[in-house]
């Protein structure tokens, strides 16, 4: 670890003063084997891997002459999610139960060998919304059974559980990617289905394609799943975790979990007018979660990348791998001889609808095409100017209102200018749509106008220390383009031409490189975009 650490900061450069890219192209190798992976960057076929897991890869790679690697702590959790809408996860005992013999420090000790923490907290422990005051369960079979019996749980003559009201359990399925893509995720559902069979709980490892998987879940068609999230740095992603109303079809509560006196703390939470109340109502709700467990939260990790020592303008820090858009956007060749970046996608996009994309590799892909009005200092994680050069937030009347000053040198992919029009459209497109994606950041938008030249002021119906993120994180998207979606939830622009330039699809933005072309299970395409503008200074360090 302290190897990484020292590797980590001696590759650290200083922030560019723009992110204008250098490269021409940019190819999305989609490789799901994680020895391939590793093979590829030693014999210099892809440039950048992220997200390494596995030690005996991170081992390999310090040791590569060819790679270099960089550490920081990551905004990750994995969790063992239940079902919690049907027999027998709706049973809040049963969950502590199992939150009790899953053996999460000797899986992370023995698949990760200190390159992740084990954690008790439904925040990861980087975030600094963390209450570290909050009791969990620990580790305890024989306490997991003793609960069980106290309530009424039995075992029948094979030992299988039954219920207090005498309905055995039935064989269920606990969903986990494959060990082919995603090995440490497929072991984990294994043990975790193991130590649930100590109690009693006759349940099976399923492993399949992750899409498959995630498309399940999407549906509630699961007993248990295993997953991880890559979180944000604000803590109200609980509220699309667990409150009720994100209980729908494609929503974030995978769980289902639905309990009132936690929809209102998480609506507290949402709907905070400052800091001070936010804090609170995150902490309540973290003390609610420990007793409701509609998860076991199992560990966090670091983010571990490694990238090709044939490139310069790779940009690591403390809290920043080099896995990011800084790097992506500087690069250029330390031969002088420029070429092709090769960066690794380590899972098949889901979705390149950015409507309806959930996945981390779908945002890997889409990341490169949309911008935001707001984003965020790769040290600090502190706001920085984007789409939008400066903001106000104020709130009159117990509401929010937030007006954005909206650059006027962005141009779209096709090369039309980017105005306040787009943003406006944007907002009122995804509050109609009702998409469960942005769901939560939009439904209390009351009104979204431009009172002068470049402005546009959103008008909330209610207060929340939160909107200024919400509104300031959405993918702003082209109105020519949006004008022309007759139904968001089948629209695949990646494949649907656009109207005016035949060498564009619909899959436009203002981001730093152009959609070219997607190949299923090869690679995804993209071409510099020569009119990227050029992000404000202020908040950047030089």
């Amino acid at each position: 670890m302290k190897k990484l650490i020292c590797i980590a900061i001696m590759t650290m450069l200083s922030m560019p003063t723009y992110a204008m890219p250098v490269v021409d192209e940019l190819y999305m190798v989609i490789l799901r084997d994680p020895d391939a992976q590793i093979i590829a960057i030693e014999n210099n076929k892809i440039d950048v891997l992220g997200d390494l897991i596995r030690p005996i890869d991170i081992e390999r790679l310090s040791r590569s002459q060819n790679a270099e690697l960089s550490i920081a702590p990551a905004f990750h959790s994995f969790y063992l999610s239940f079902n919690t809408r049907r027999f027998p996860f709706d049973s809040k005992i049963l969950r502590q139960a199992v939150w009790q013999v899953i053996p999460k420090n000797k899986i992370v000790r023995d698949l990760f060998s200190g390159y992740a923490d084990p954690i008790d907290s439904y925040l990861p422990p980087v975030s600094t919304w963390l209450d570290l005051n909050v009791t969990y369960f620990s580790y305890n079979p024989d306490r997991a059974r003793a609960l069980l019996e106290r309530y009424g749980w039995r075992w029948d003559s094979k030992g299988i559980l039954v219920s207090p009201n005498g309905e055995t359990l039935k064989p269920m399925k606990l969903m986990s990617p494959t060990a082919s893509v995603a090995p440490t995720s497929a072991e984990i559902g294994n043990q975790a289905a193991e130590a649930m069979r100590t109690l009693g709980i006759p349940i099976e490892s399923e492993p399949m394609d992750f899409s498959a998987m995630l498309s399940r879940m999407d549906r509630h068609d699961f007993d248990a799943v295993v997953h991880a999230w890559s979180l944000s740095r604000d803590p109200d992603s609980l509220f699309s975790f667990y409150h009720s109303s994100m209980n729908v079809q494609g929503g974030y509560n995978v769980s289902g979990i639905s309990d009132p006196k936690l929809d209102e703390v998480l609506l507290e939470l949402r709907d905070a007018p400052d800091e001070i109340t936010a804090r609170g109502a995150v902490s309540e709700a973290q003390i609610m979660l420990s007793e409701l467990v509609p998860s076991v939260p199992i560990y966090s990790r670091y983010s571990i990348a490694a990238v090709n020592k044939g490139w310069n303008g790779v940009y690591t820090s403390e809290k920043s791998t080099a896995n990011n858009f800084w790097t992506l956007t500087g690069m250029t060749p330390s031969d002088g001889k420029m070429r092709p970046v090769y960066w690794a996608l380590p899972e098949e996009p889901r979705s390149l609808n950015p409507i309806i994309a959930s996945s981390a590799y779908d945002w890997m892909v889409m990341g490169n095409i949309y911008d935001n009005l707001i984003s965020v200092h790769p040290d600090t994680f502190e706001d920085i100017p984007w789409i939008a050069s400066e903001w106000k937030v104020k709130n009159e009347d117990e509401r929010t209102i937030l007006e954005f000053i909206i650059r006027d040198d962005i141009k779209w992919h096709d090369g039309r200018p980017l105005t306040v029009v787009d943003v406006i459209a944007t907002i009122e497109f995804l509050k109609k749509a009702e998409a469960p994606r942005y769901y939560d950041s939009v439904k209390d938008v009351e009104s979204v106008i431009s009172p002068a030249p470049n402005t546009v002021v959103v008008k909330f119906s209610k207060t929340s220390y939160w909107n200024l993120h919400n509104i300031g994180g959405l993918p702003i998207l082209p109105k020519h383009i949006l004008d022309g979606v007759e139904d968001w939830r089948v629209w695949q622009p990646s494949r649907e031409k656009h109207l005016d330039n035949p060498d564009l699809t619909q899959l436009i933005g203002t981001g730093p490189f152009v959609f070219s072309e997607y190949r299923p299970g090869d690679y995804v395409y993209f071409k510099r975009n020569e009119n990227f503008w050029k992000p404000d200074k202020r908040g950047i360090r030089e």
